[in-house]
């Protein structure tokens, strides 16, 4: 008679096995090694915070050959690395999108030579975005019930097909572990591979939160409580040359409401380095619009 428990405990085994073919170790720090992700036959995606070493850097592969690996680039507000191998020996990881919360999943990791670990839970969030303490702004991320035991930051989570939900890491938050979706880690690794850097752009102001009258409300005809009033100016800076002011309460970039510095983190991306972008102000409560050429962040 078969056994739901046992067809259920091999499906979960068959799982990782499947991921495991593309779950690395990666050995870039002083102390115990991390996971990694292969994410093409000749690079391995991990986390930022676990590559300390800018040279003597191998990867172990899931055969127990070991390999010198390079980085090939990497962005420490995304807590993203991508490291490149002399040769192509992977096997990429299969990725899939389809996220739920409620959904079993399994975090992997490969921490030691003994081979491979694993945890499982299930999806408690899908939220975003988030400001993370490395400066960085993520779009989305998961948040799960399972165990990052050490060494887990680099390695993946994974449905119970062996399919790559995202990127685990505990180096994005303070005290708790994380998921960044694989769509976003990707496309992260695609900039890495191609730039070294994940280019984000800049206006030159420093600014704070501050409550919109009601009455200038209005004249901005939506309701859009709080906007950024601007305290400094950049010399020189590309909010000081297009001619924004102290004093002007930043509502709007490119018609899309600016509530917190979070808001205008996000809305300055790689895409608008260089582009002249509508930035919408209040000035003396009545709004104007003003073109501004994006600056690149250093």
């Amino acid at each position: 008679m078969p056994n739901p428990l046992t067809d259920f405990s091999n499906s979960l085994t068959s799982a990782v096995e499947n991921a495991g073919a593309s779950t690395i170790l990666v050995d870039a720090r002083k102390r115990y090694p991390a996971s990694g992700i292969a994410y093409a036959s000749d690079l391995v995606l991990t986390a930022d915070h676990v590559v300390t070493r800018e040279d003597d850097i191998s990867v172990l592969l899931p055969d127990g050959k070991s390999l010198p690996a390079t980085i090939a680039g990497r962005d420490p507000g995304s807590d993203l690395a991508l490291l490149r191998l002399a040769e192509k020996a992977l096997s990429p990881a299969p990725t899939s999108a389809e996220v739920k919360v409620g959904q079993l999943v399994l975090a992997l990791g490969r921490p030691s030579r003994a081979g491979m670990q694993a945890s499982w839970g299930i999806v408690t969030a899908v939220n975003g975005p988030v400001r993370t303490f490395r400066g960085g702004m993520l779009d989305g991320y998961i948040q799960t019930e399972t165990t990052p035991y050490p060494g887990f930051s680099g390695g993946p989570l994974i449905d119970t097909e062996g399919q790559v939900l995202g990127l685990n890491t505990s180096g994005l938050t303070r005290g708790s572990s994380l998921t960044i979706p694989a769509g976003m880690a990707w496309q992260v690794a695609e900039t890495l591979s191609k730039h070294g850097t994940v280019k984000r752009g800049y206006l030159g102001i420093r600014s704070q939160p501050v409550e919109i009258p009601e009455a200038a409300r209005k004249a901005l005809k939506r309701d859009q409580s709080h906007g950024l009033l601007i305290l400094w100016l950049e010399e020189g800076g590309p909010a000081d040359k297009s001619g924004l002011l102290v004093g002007d309460i930043l509502a709007a970039i490119e018609d899309r409401p600016i509530d917190d510095a979070d808001d205008l983190f996000a809305a300055l991306d790689s895409s608008t380095i260089g582009k002249a972008i509508a930035v919408e102000v209040l000035r003396g409560g009545r709004p104007e619009t003003i073109a501004v050429t994006v600056g690149e962040r250093k």
